[in-house]
């Protein structure tokens, strides 16, 4: 991933994490729109702690209160009945669904959980849903009214935001408000709710960073100081603008969006596991029967040429098992789309004007015949 891609994805992250239209699910649209790799959910889990510190700093007295009181209350039985003090114990067990869920699902939330129809057919529902529950629903409880019960309902419906699209304060502030609490009551609470989760997940997900993830530790420290800076002006100005008004516009916006998405991926503009379905000129898509143009000759045996040739002219990489993209001679991993440059191991895009791999330090594309002056042709090893 390129520092200019991290830059635009950190603010996406800021942007986006406070509002009730899914920080992890533009992130994966935004990536597709551009053409670029899906950053992955490491990348997305990371960049949310800085999104985190913003709530920690513009909460800093409310979590200073809970936790302090909180703490005391461990040992002095005065306290335990006090709001703070509660509000801690709420905080733990509001936090247990979306701890155990990530455990249990991690494999589908990094995967199939990713797929930009599932995005934008959660955009449209859990947005629906969003309006008529803020539409119709009595709200007039306050934070002092946290029970037990209420806490673990928050909880399950935090749970949601596993799956991109569905979003962490808007499914949480729903919940909310099918209890009846106010809009800022909801979502101040979402908000200190899905502080120990994201942090959580965060530092669990600090493992996946470089390795065979699109995002290195350079371009996702890039995107999470972005998203922190971005993170701190979106609260403030989330709760001053939901004191006073609905959240109509957002799930106006969220339909919007997912029916665009859809109309996308129908037509095959966007590939629903990756970027962008089409990378020729003029929306030209690409297929293998374009790559191979020796094969479309005559030939004596005209039973194998109709279904073998396709994949006899598709060399396999011998190290990773990949079958070698004949355009630009590299592996390409059949799951994700993206490219490996055999020569320096680094995960790499394709230039969708040049047709070379783009470095992903400099963000330029670059011939790697040139830059490596030994690299073998497609589908064999350098030394080889």
């Amino acid at each position: 991933m390129s520092i200019f891609e991290a830059i635009i994805l950190g603010l996406v992250q800021g942007l986006t994490e406070f509002l009730p239209i899914s920080s992890s699910g533009h992130l994966r649209v935004v990536a597709a729109f551009s053409g670029w790799p899906d950053p992955g959910a490491a990348f997305t889990a990371v960049t949310q702690i800085g999104t985190e510190l913003a709530v920690l700093i513009y909460f800093r007295k409310d979590v200073w209160n809970i936790l302090s009181t909180w703490t005391r209350s461990l040992v002095r039985k005065d306290l335990r009945r006090h709001i703070d003090a509660r509000m801690g114990w709420y905080v733990i067990l509001g936090s247990l669904p979306i701890g155990i869920a990530g455990l249990l699902f991690e494999e589908p939330i990094d995967s199939f959980f990713r797929d930009l129809r599932l995005t934008a057919l959660t955009l449209i529902i859990f947005g629906v849903i969003l309006g008529v529950v803020d539409h119709y629903s009595r709200k007039h409880r306050e934070l002092t009214d946290l029970t037990v019960g209420r806490g673990l309902t928050y909880g399950l419906f935090q749970m949601l935001a596993l799956v991109p699209g569905v979003s962490r304060s808007g499914a949480t502030v729903t919940g909310g408000m099918l209890m009846g609490f106010k809009r800022e009551a909801a979502a101040r609470y979402a908000f200190l709710l899905a502080m120990p989760a994201v942090f959580a997940s965060g530092v669990y997900k600090l493992k996946d960073i470089g390795g065979n993830e699109y995002a290195g530790w350079g371009a996702t420290l890039v995107g999470t100081v972005i998203a922190f800076g971005v993170g701190y002006a979106v609260i403030a100005w989330f709760m001053r603008f939901i004191s006073t008004n609905s959240f109509m516009p957002f799930v106006y916006y969220r339909i919007a969006l997912g029916i665009l998405i859809l109309t996308l991926v129908s037509f095959g503009k966007l590939d629903p596991s990756g970027g962008a379905e089409a990378e020729g000129v003029g929306g030209e898509e690409v297929t293998i029967s374009q790559e191979a143009p020796a094969d479309s000759t005559p030939s004596p045996e005209p039973s194998p040429s109709v279904e073998p040739s396709p994949s006899a002219s598709v060399s396999t990489d011998p190290v990773t098992g990949w079958p070698i993209d004949p355009e630009t001679g590299l592996a390409r991993d059949p799951e994700t789309g993206q490219h490996k440059d055999p020569v320096t191991g680094e995960l790499v895009q394709i230039d969708p004007g040049t047709g070379l791999p783009i470095d992903p330090y400099t963000g330029q594309p670059y011939d790697p015949l040139v830059i490596h002056g030994d690299q073998a042709p497609a589908g064999q090893v350098p030394g080889a």
